[in-house]
């Protein structure tokens, strides 16, 4: 089963691209915390960083009320593709969004 729970902040503003086809993607990154217990039993925290791909009505969305530091909750699949720039070939995971939720 692929699929993800993230609830964290946005850390960047959404980039919306509109593709040949007409159809558009806002893609941007989202930060979560970790904490956990270290060996000595200390508490730890550790960041994690997500590159975050929505489509559809999501992209409308994004645009009217996103904003740096902003709260949410996504639920999605992780995607994984390849492009070309130049003559580098590039590999990409990111969170596909199925719903979203403003904290």
């Amino acid at each position: 089963m692929n699929h993800v729970n993230l609830i964290g902040k946005m850390t960047s503003q959404p980039r919306v691209y509109e593709l040949p086809n007409g159809r558009k993607i806002a893609q941007f990154t989202m930060s979560t915390n970790e904490t956990f217990l270290d060996a000595e039993g200390k508490t730890k925290k550790k960041n994690h960083w997500h590159r975050v791909a929505a489509w559809g009505r999501w992209v409308q969305v994004l645009e009217e009320l996103s904003h740096d530091g902003m709260e949410l909750a996504v639920e999605g699949k992780l995607t994984s593709r390849f492009y070309q720039k130049g003559a580098e070939k590039r590999f990409v995971q990111e969170v596909e969004v199925n719903d979203l939720v403003i904290l």
